[in-house]
């Protein structure tokens, strides 16, 4: 059967009756503050007697240190003070694995490590100060790439770390050789993922105050209270002794979590000095010294029975965790096994490192490994389409997951629209006709992807609470730790209490959170905000609800049962006495329960805990209680004279069971797209001695306007049945497919497949002059793979249609 006829899902399947609140474009509740610039962002926080800071950073990638003189720069008027390693708690601190202070001591390990830091009357004067700081170094041996960090009698990075391997795990599920053995068709190669920064229009900042032995933070984290207890480590207090409160965050993407140093080196110069210190970023520094996406080198097999059957699996993963680890390992579990919850493999193996380079630190990004799985995987698909013969949109079909399917890591399924999102993606493409009518130059590529709406990493637990309180003039505050990144969270949140309780959302607020005021949360992280949270907030808002219908049934003489509410107004039914209906505002119901002998307020208590298991050593365990899909396909056209690729359309239609504010949700999907686009085309630096050339966005190029494709923006018809009102993640999903669909639909267009990011004009210039310098690596073998350093000339592409893919 062809896709086109290919039956679409109908609308409304066990889809439950909705409230009209739910689906419903409403307005973001921070829109005002944002539009007219009332909005309090990290560097717009004001304290009185307020300092400021900034660092300085190793210029070496690796190096000891053999003296740092401050006293030029504390002489330097308007400089309050200046610290160093000697200055710290001489505690390392990690979020898996903890391999970094503060401040270096002894040794730093990549360019931009911090080294000293000033405190001072403003920015300026801070900067001009900490040029005047003389560190003596001596320069040592640095492993620059995986491949230096992995020889023989490498220099380490960590003495700890033998071999450079920060962490390493594997697993045979299934028994991989013997479904190879059975195979009819087994396509493999190599893919290379760069480095990529989150690029958020906000750089990372804090503002410090001690309140004698306790510190208050104001910073833009993601996640206030996995970072309250990092920085609590990092300068050796008790938990109780940190406070953090987050501000506005302008774009968090991952980079945002708490794993870098500057939160941390702004309490300590607060403390030095006896005065409120900020400490934000400048772009160049982001660039520096946050923490970018992790660059892997992923080498995939699979294998086919002749009808088109997948059997085996079989993956190594490299991973450049640069100088410290923060999430780089939980990030290297995810681009390991989650890709295995989208099709029906019969067995599956891997091999994964995670190796110390003295480079830049990586950690988590939007996607977290799902992006770099889907690079290397998904080509393999394409290829694996090619040989067998059968279209690409059918090939994922006749293999997807379902409602109901099980990994071979236990991911268990409850809700799975893939296979309607596979449909859709190709219908809104116009697959067909464009496959029946080629075009020159131009060419087509399907991806799908999987992702988790939480996941079990921290500890036994992925849950939320919230406390929903009524308040006597009609209005409900919602009291959650989860935060809002920029995302609409906080929006999503408040449409979710208002549905429960028959308010409108403009009478809802929702709080930053603040750990000495909101309930505990994990944050913004593996798009688990609106499952996890958002259940939480509606089982407080139902319990609340159900204590504004018992107060009102004693005031309005009616059973509870027969109560409702709508648009602020509880209603009941005429009475059997011949009495007219009844009803009252929900504020008066409040007030009158509150102002009575004995009164109480009305507040609702609302906890959820993912469903799902704490995953073993091996990554084996039912990571998320909901898994969202999506499947995205795109059309490219390729100058045959330069190279360069312009991306024409692109589909994605995602799985995110009910959509609960459409126009948030486009939003997601849409912005994760450009991102997609960035990491496959435009961003990467030219490196040299182990840092960036020219770190600012005038060689970094994210994707503009100009770049952006026509875009299909489609949902799935779904229902997660363990979601607040049907509804699961979507945040992050879109992104993964696109660099892995933006590769094959080049090699579709003229033959040629680049193996590393980004995608370039002169790599697939080189590669259409078969032979020539960065082309005809055969697909089938592993692609020679740079150090991280810049290729010239370029490699990374090879001829489609040579041993391996038949275009």
């Amino acid at each position: 059967m062809s896709t086109a006829e290919l039956p679409i899902a109908p609308l409304g399947l066990g889809r439950a009756a909705l409230p009209r609140i739910v689906g419903s474009p409403v307005e973001r509740i921070d829109a005002v503050e944002k539009v007219t610039g009332r909005a309090v962002y990290a560097a717009d926080s004001r304290l009185p007697r307020m300092l400021h800071g900034a660092v300085v950073r190793s210029p070496h990638a690796c190096a000891r240190i053999i003296s740092i003189d401050t006293s030029r720069a504390e002489r330097l008027p308007g400089v309050h003070t200046v610290v160093t390693g000697a200055d710290t708690a001489r505690v390392k601190w990690g979020a898996f694995r903890p391999d970094l202070y503060p401040l270096a001591i002894g040794r730093v390990r990549y360019v931009g490590d911090e080294v000293a830091a000033v405190a001072a009357r403003d920015p300026e004067t801070a900067r001009r100060a900490a040029e005047l700081i003389h560190v003596e170094y001596e320069v040592l041996p640095a492993v620059l790439s995986l491949d230096e960090a992995l020889a023989e009698g490498a220099p380490l990075v960590h003495d700890d770390a033998p071999g450079n391997v920060a962490h390493e795990f594997g697993f045979d599920r299934g028994g991989v050789e013997a479904w190879f053995d059975r195979s009819d068709v087994v396509v493999e190669g190599t893919w290379q993922s760069e480095r990529q920064w989150h690029g958020s229009i906000e750089t990372i900042g804090c503002t410090a105050e001690w309140t004698r032995d306790r510190v208050s933070l104001w910073v833009n984290t993601q996640t206030p209270f996995l970072a309250r207890q990092r920085y609590a480590t990092a300068l050796g207090l008790p938990l109780r002794a940190v406070r953090v409160v987050q501000t506005e965050v302008g774009g968090g993407f991952g980079g945002k979590s708490g794993d870098d140093n500057t939160s941390v080196i702004c309490a300590l110069l607060a403390r030095r000095a006896g005065r409120p210190v900020q400490l934000v970023n400048t772009r160049e520094e982001e660039f520096l010294a946050s923490r970018p996406r992790i660059p892997m080198r992923y080498t995939v097999r699979l294998g086919f029975t002749e009808d088109g059957l997948v059997t085996a699996k079989d993956i190594e993963v490299v991973a450049d965790n640069g100088a410290y680890t923060g999430k780089a390992q939980a990030v290297l579990g995810a681009a390991t096994v989650r890709h295995d919850a989208l099709f029906n493999y019969r067995a599956v193996r891997a091999h994964s490192r995670l190796i110390y380079t003295n480079l830049e630190p990586t950690g988590a990004f939007r996607g977290f490994g799902n992006p770099s799985a889907d690079w290397a995987v998904g080509q393999a698909w394409d290829l694996a389409a090619a040989r067998l013969g059968i279209d690409v949109p059918d090939l994922f079909l006749l293999n997807a997951v379902e409602s109901g399917s099980v990994s071979p890591h236990n991911h268990k399924i409850t809700s799975c629209e893939l296979k309607q999102c596979i449909r859709r993606a190709a219908q809104a493409i116009g697959w067909q006709a464009k496959r029946a009518e080629r075009t020159p130059h131009r060419g087509l590529a399907m991806g799908v992807s999987v992702h988790v709406s939480g996941r079990r990493s921290f500890g036994d637990y992925d849950g939320s609470s919230a406390i929903v309180r009524l308040t006597e003039d009609g209005r409900a505050t919602v009291i959650v730790g989860e935060g809002e990144i920029g995302t609409g969270a906080r929006t999503t949140l408040a449409q979710i209490a208002a549905a429960e309780l028959g308010i409108p959302v403009a009478d809802v607020s929702v709080p930053r959170p603040d750990t000495d005021l909101t309930t505990h949360a994990l944050g913004a992280l593996a798009s688990r905000v609106t499952y996890v949270a958002g259940n939480a907030v509606q089982r407080a808002a139902q319990q609340a609800c159900e204590r504004l219908l018992d107060a009102a049934a004693r005031q309005l003489d009616r059973p509870a049962a027969q109560l409702w509410v709508e648009d602020g107004t509880v209603h009941g039914p005429a009475g059997p006495d011949g009495e007219g209906p009844v009803s009252a505002p929900v504020g008066a119901v409040v007030r009158a329960e509150l102002y009575r002998p004995g009164g109480e307020p009305i507040v609702g208590l609302g906890s959820f805990d993912n469903p799902s298991e704490f995953p073993d050593g091996s990554r084996y365990g039912n990571e998320s209680g909901a898994y969202n899909f999506v499947a995205e396909a795109a059309e490219v056209e390729v100058d045959p004279a330069t190279g360069a690729v312009r991306v024409l359309e692109l589909a994605a239609v995602a799985d995110c069971g009910t959509v609960l504010n459409p126009p948030l949700a486009e939003g997601q999907v849409e912005g994760a797209i450009a991102q997609g686009l960035g990491m496959a085309l435009t961003e990467r630096f030219h490196w040299q001695e182990g840092a960036p050339v020219r770190p600012n966005f005038s060689d970094y190029k994210l994707p503009t306007a100009g770049v952006m494709p026509k875009l299909h923006i489609g949902f799935a018809d779904s229902y997660e049945p363990t979601g607040p009102f049907g509804a699961k993640g979507v945040g992050e999903i879109a992104l993964d497919p696109v660099p892995s669909i933006i590769a094959s639909a080049v090699a579709d267009a003229v033959g040629v497949r680049v193996h590393e990011l980004p995608i370039t004009a002169e790599k697939i210039y080189w590669g259409m002059r078969n032979g020539e310098p960065g082309a005809a690596v055969p697909v089938t073998s592993a692609p020679a793979v740079p150090a991280v350093q810049d290729p010239s000339p370029p490699a990374g592409a090879d001829r489609a249609g040579q041993e391996g893919d038949p275009r």
